[in-house]
């Protein structure tokens, strides 16, 4: 039996301005996710000296890797669950839910009281726990704007919302580099009043304006998923420290197995995915154009920059900012204020690029956006390491322009692409691609500006530590320590030869020479030339996943007037022409899906009362379809059959009244003939 849905008739009843609560809601909810996704970098130090540990022993690394990267791997790994379960069980619910928990475990790591390895342990539970709520949020809030916002509004909507996504990540940065020097607590207790608010906000506000469609959780799909998933991102997080004579753990038996097993689970997961009637994964989704070229371009632009920003933290905290006269102190606080021309492109760049992309589609601002960023980082790989600020400043802002230009685009893109009833699980699994990118961009960039390093450092260590009077047993024994050492002191604002060296070392050298050694110009100028050849490698390899996804965008050729119609809501409040076929008024607009919820191709014919064809079409590769009726209104049939006979035909009953009528179908298999 056919089935049809008309969702946007909710959003209509709710009057003009609802869709202005759910962009604002939906836009404060990304906000403080991806804030928390940074706040932690430049906090740590503070946190770590509040819990009595240092993070740069080794025995501590992986409590320092894991307060960084557990909130990301926990919302990489559930969001395409909580999309789904969004779908099944309502949208609104679950984003109202992720805020209060997210809420809860914010104060619970504000009252962090316990010190050294139980402190640690518990504020790395309390976060991967808060990352729950945050994946709660990001799943949901993306569907949540696309069933409020109609087709032609979509990417402006869209395009806010990913600027607060960005933009957070950066805001991270200054708000920890301000709140953690007055006392630690406050990076967690910053998000309680902030998700209070969301939280009741969302239960008041926010309403349910898509149909929920049954389904079950697909549990052998999710534990699969979840399995392979954390264990390729455990080896990521465990190949960049140090395994035994090796300056990278990736020829560590635990490394190779976590990368290997996760990749064998990850494709039985697949082949699960394939062969159960409600997955968690529609792999249905990716026989759509839009959605696969999208997603492939996401995924590769996450990946350029997921890293990034850790590169360029380091090279301004561990040597620009220090040769500039910053003490390594304050480097953390100001490398977040020097970033900000960044977050500006961006913030300048997504509402444009998703306002003209609603108008003339997605494929050339993205593909533009992508070709601009690669440029960008080419252009950042030629600055000598010591640059002019204002350069950088530009090509900063280039950056942020040219994301801004991809992200909105690309985003409603994706989203326009999918049924109403898979927006959750669509968003769910743009979300993975991107949150999982990411750490996979860490491991890629810390792996390269390690290898940069490994190859020149401990030479010029040795030779400039036992030319300033340090024993030369005592540098030789610090040459050879592992460069993730070097770099994390950097990134946490550390002074490295300081704490590299320690007090006794520095007062065998003398006053002076200990002066000189732990001044703002012995180690950053001693690091430049090595950290070069990492930071060239690394920006090469930025710019090149630009540059391919750039090519995946232009295979996205969705129009939007074809890839779905105004949505009725707004039509039938009046706030815009209706749409034509060629130059006739629609009369229905949808989209035709097999079985499996994947788009069908079929032949559509409309029937008026008395028998009579009024029209003809056939869908286009992603299933969708617009009907006329010649402006007559009246009652219909909307008869569609499925080229191939892969399924039976299915009837669909419509009035026209004016306003195009929306509809989703959804095949039957076909019976099986008698024997």
């Amino acid at each position: 039996m056919a089935s049809s849905s008309a969702v946007a008739p909710a959003v209509a009843h709710l009057g003009p301005r609802y869709k202005w609560v759910a962009l604002t809601n939906t836009t404060l909810g990304v906000l403080i996710v991806t804030i928390n996704m940074s706040i932690l970098l430049i906090a740590l130090p503070d946190i770590f000296r509040g819990i009595a540990l240092d993070p740069l022993r080794p025995e501590n690394i992986s409590y320092l890797l894991w307060l960084i990267m557990g909130y990301l791997v926990v919302t990489a790994v559930l969001v395409v669950t909580f999309g789904r379960v969004g779908d099944m069980y309502g949208r609104t619910r679950m984003y109202t839910l992720g805020f209060a928990v997210f809420t809860v475990f914010s104060i619970l790591l504000a009252v962090t009281w316990l010190q050294g390895d139980a402190g640690a342990i518990w504020l790395i539970s309390m976060r991967v726990l808060q990352g729950i709520g945050g994946a709660l949020l990001l799943a949901n809030s993306t569907a949540i704007l696309t069933d409020a916002f109609p087709a032609r509004q979509r990417g402006l909507a869209l395009g806010i919302n990913s600027i607060a996504a960005i933009a957070g990540s950066f805001l991270g940065l200054i708000i920890g580099g301000v709140l953690a020097p007055v006392a630690w607590h406050l990076v967690f207790i910053v998000s309680v009043p902030i998700g209070v608010v969301g939280t009741i906000w969302a239960s008041a506000k926010l309403k349910e304006t898509s149909e929920r469609h049954e389904g079950r959780i697909d549990w052998w799909g999710n534990v699969t998923f979840a399995v392979g998933l954390i264990a390729v991102l455990m080896g990521i997080t465990y190949g960049i420290q140090p395994y035994g004579g090796h300056v990278m753990g990736w020829t560590s038996p635990t490394v190779l197995v976590c990368l290997i097993g996760g990749v064998v689970v990850l494709g039985i997961f697949v082949a699960i995915e394939r062969r159960i009637p409600h997955p968690m994964f529609h792999l249905s989704l990716f026989s759509i154009r839009s959605f696969t070229a999208g997603n492939i371009a996401n995924l590769l632009s996450a990946l350029g920059r997921g890293g990034l920003q850790f590169i360029l933290i380091i090279w301004l905290q561990g040597i620009w900012l220090p040769r500039h006269g910053y003490d390594y102190e304050s480097t953390p606080l100001w490398a977040g204020i020097y970033m900000v021309p960044l977050t500006i492109g961006f913030l300048v760049a997504g509402p444009i690029s998703g306002f003209l992309s609603d108008r003339h589609g997605a494929r050339w601002y993205a593909a533009g956006g992508m070709i601009v960023a690669a440029a960008s980082f080419l252009a950042m790989g030629f600055l000598p390491v010591d640059f002019p600020y204002p350069l950088f400043a530009v090509l900063l802002a280039v950056n942020g322009l040219a994301m801004g230009l991809f992200s909105s685009p690309n985003r409603a893109s994706i989203m326009n692409s999918v049924p109403a009833r898979q927006r959750g699980a669509a968003a769910g699994m743009t979300a993975t691609f991107m949150n999982g990118a990411t750490v996979l961009s860490i491991g890629i960039f810390f792996s390269m500006l390690i290898l940069g390093l490994a190859s020149t450092l401990p030479a010029a260590l040795f030779g400039g530590l036992t030319g300033q009077g340090v024993p030369a047993d005592v540098a030789g024994r610090i040459a050879e320590l592992p460069p993730v050492s070097t770099l994390f002191a950097a990134l946490l604002g550390y002074n490295p030869i300081e704490t590299l060296l320690g007090p006794g070392v520095l007062a065998q050298v003398g006053p002076e020479q200990a002066g000189f050694l732990t001044g703002r110009s012995f180690f950053p100028e001693l690091i430049s030339g090595p950290f070069a050849d990492g930071l060239f490698l690394a920006l090469g390899f930025a710019a090149a996943c630009c540059f391919v996804a750039a090519i995946a965008s232009l295979f996205d050729t969705a129009k939007p007037s074809v890839q779905e119609a105004e949505a009725p809501g707004e039509a039938l409040g009046h706030e815009a022409p209706e749409p034509a076929v060629g130059s006739r008024p629609v009369a229905v607009a949808g989209r035709i899906l097999a079985p499996d919820e994947g788009p069908a191709a079929a032949v559509l014919t409309l029937v008026d009362a008395g028998g009579h064809e009024a029209d003809r079409a056939t869908t286009d590769d992603a299933g969708h379809f617009t009907l006329s009726a010649d402006g007559r209104a009246g009652d219909y049939l909307v008869i569609a059959t499925p080229r191939g006979g892969a399924a039976a035909p299915a009837v669909t009953r419509v009035t026209v009244n004016g306003s195009p009528v929306r509809i989703d179908v959804v095949l039957r298999e076909r019976a099986a003939l008698p024997r």
